[in-house]
């Protein structure tokens, strides 16, 4: 770790060697480690280590963007000079007024030191955990073990300091037989707070549960999501639609005040939860709030970076990511209002359809109504007279999630967190009246 004190030198020194009107240095850190197993051994294990500066030079309205991960004096000032040589032969960009100034941030604690000294050692004994249950079984494991730590620090010419060090960790595990497969995964600040037990069991449950599936037609079921499915359908909505740039594009499903969603729905974005991986500021050190998205089906509102809320005379809530970006502001901390009901109660109430375990390989259809298209994998099971009855053969669907969201019969009364590519969302398991399946496999 370059720690708080040498991180800001660096950015400090970046700074100085640039002589645009304005100027944004951006220092990202990762050190990764990752274990990788298959047919229940361990086949990989790696680890990387690289700190990227990412410079962005203003010069009147053109803006230039140039990055190196070389930390030596020379290529600290090639990148300066890069990036203003590139804004000198830009188009002004009429809609964009400034770099965020200064501010204060929250205290946020999202660096746990078990979880950066984690060693491989010790991924593999819980990797030794799961293909151990799974060879008990007669199954076959795979999956990974990741861990990591990060350091996210930013300075701009009009104020701006920042810096935040955080980890993560993550298991994922899939047990597989000959005709069935079962998942289940976890992530968390803390290495030591997984239950490797718990992840190992709840997939050979899956895999050995999911034996000899049957086929079945397609047509519309009423469905019980499993978080790793109703995620899928959290983290389509945000890259979809909770952008200001894509309501700005005419993209987005947002019709600010209206009714997009059923009432027992609320959705929102909080990068300051200890629930999530928290972060105190955004990628061009704007400090980070809670924004209620979506309210008893209503929506509220979107996010905004420094750019998009100039175009629209808005303060950007936060949501920023590393310039150069076309896609905009995103929330990646996002979180779905729980219920009442435990997963049994919602199997109980439904006399044919179908539990979906997690959705796999999705796509979208259609932005301005969320239709995605995709299979259902590791753990599809028929329901029968309120009990799970005989595994399915994976299905694909094609389906509006936001229609799906407005047939949303129950929710689960606890959340869980799942890491996607940009941050995690925390979302409860979902009881659907109708889900739109539009084919079948031979698997």
């Amino acid at each position: 770790m370059l720690g708080q004190a040498a991180a800001k030198a660096l950015l400090e020194r970046v700074l100085s060697y640039s002589t645009a009107d304005q100027t944004e240095v951006l220092l990202l850190a990762r050190y990764d480690s990752l274990t990788r197993y298959a047919n229940s051994v361990i086949h990989q294990n790696v680890a990387e280590t690289d700190t990227t500066i990412r410079v962005r030079a203003v010069v009147g309205q053109k803006i230039g963007v140039a990055s190196t991960n070389e930390l030596d004096e020379a290529s600290l000032k090639r990148v300066a000079d890069t990036a203003l040589t590139i804004a000198a032969v830009q188009n002004d960009n009429p809609d964009f007024h400034s770099l965020p100034g200064p501010a204060s941030y929250a205290a946020v604690d999202a660096y746990v030191e078990s979880t950066a000294r984690f060693t491989p050692e010790q991924r593999a004994k819980a990797v030794g955990i799961a293909c151990h249950k799974a060879s008990q079984n007669g199954l076959m494991a795979a999956g990974t073990f990741s861990t990591g730590s990060q350091e996210i620090a930013i300075a701009n010419s009009l104020g701006v300091m920042a810096y935040h060090p955080a980890t993560s960790a993550e298991m994922i595990a899939l047990m597989m037989s000959d005709s069935g497969s079962g998942y289940a995964d976890f992530c968390s600040l803390d290495a030591t707070a997984i239950d490797v037990e718990a992840i190992a069991d709840e997939a050979v449950e899956k895999a050995l549960r999911s034996r000899n599936p049957i086929s079945l037609e397609p047509g519309d079921y009423e469905v019980v999501l499993q978080e790793y499915a109703a995620e899928d359908i959290l983290a389509s909505l945000g890259s979809q639609g909770f952008s200001a740039l894509a309501v700005q594009e005419g993209r987005s499903f947002m019709r600010l005040g209206e009714k997009v969603v059923g009432d027992n729905i609320s959705i929102w974005d909080d990068g300051l939860s200890p629930d999530s991986l928290p972060l105190p500021f955004d990628f061009e050190g704007v400090p980070k709030r809670r924004v209620d998205l979506i309210e008893k089906g209503v929506a509220t509102a979107v996010v905004y970076d420094s750019y998009t809320a100039g175009k629209d005379g808005k303060v950007s809530t936060g949501h920023g990511l590393p310039a150069p970006n076309p896609m905009g502001p995103l929330p990646i901390n996002l979180f779905m209002q729980t219920g009442t009901a435990t997963k049994d109660e919602m199997v109980k109430g439904i006399k044919r359809g179908l539990w979906v375990t997690r959705f796999h390989y999705t796509r979208p259809v259609h932005p301005l109504k969320v239709i995605i298209t995709g299979m259902t994998r590791d753990g599809t099971f028929l329901i029968e007279n309120g009990e799970l009855a005989r595994p399915v053969k994976n299905l694909r669907y094609t389906q509006s999630y936001l229609e799906a969201l407005s047939n949303v019969v129950a929710i689960g009364r606890e959340a869980k967190l799942q890491q996607g590519y940009w941050g995690a969302g925390r979302v409860p398991a979902l009881r659907i009246a109708k889900f739109t399946f539009t084919g079948a496999t031979e698997f």
